[in-house]
């Protein structure tokens, strides 16, 4: 697939866009799953690494400041001005809370009439994609530290195309 769009390509681009929508269900997904293994993290958790630091993994706050910069990526490639930015990690609360800001600030994009300089295609297979493997990660790392996230019939969840923030329905069947 072409990176480059033509002009005509990029005109008829809207909201209805099947794969625009698509998009945004999948960040909706995210935001349902990174909220739910998220939420009631035990103290110290921020910090959990496996191994000894030397070149084991990265903590789950690393993690997370890293996903908030994906889709920060994200959303300058949606505008055509691409630009990565490798942000400090900030203390939990604050990084749980720019996730879902900027996660919500890239879902309002997509909602808008704004030309999408980039294919959905590929914001999905590239920080999309890999935000999903990073929630994941976290949820994996939370087991490891003695706080599983429980399983749920994820095809059962609520999750609603435009809710991107941390307050998210109730799971439906948990296991």
């Amino acid at each position: 697939m072409s990176e480059t769009l033509s002009a005509e390509t990029l005109n008829a681009q809207s909201t209805h866009d099947p794969a625009r929508q698509l998009l945004r269900h999948t960040l909706a997904t995210l935001a349902y799953r990174a909220a739910k293994t998220l939420r009631e993290c035990p103290a110290g958790f921020a910090d959990f690494r496996i191994g000894d630091g030397s070149g084991g993994t990265r903590s789950p706050v690393e993690i997370l400041a890293h996903m908030g910069d994906l889709f920060d990526w994200a959303l300058t490639q949606a505008l055509g001005q691409e630009r990565w930015n490798s942000a400090a990690p900030l203390p939990w609360a604050q990084e749980c809370e720019r996730f879902f800001a900027v996660l919500t600030k890239f879902d309002d994009f997509l909602a808008s009439d704004a030309v999408l300089q980039r294919p959905a295609a590929l914001l999905f297979q590239g920080p999309i994609a890999d935000a999903l493997t990073h929630t994941g990660q976290i949820a994996q790392l939370r087991r490891m530290a003695g706080s599983p996230v429980r399983g749920e019939s994820y095809a059962r969840a609520l999750i609603e195309v435009g809710r991107t923030g941390a307050d998210q329905a109730p799971p439906k069947i948990e296991f």
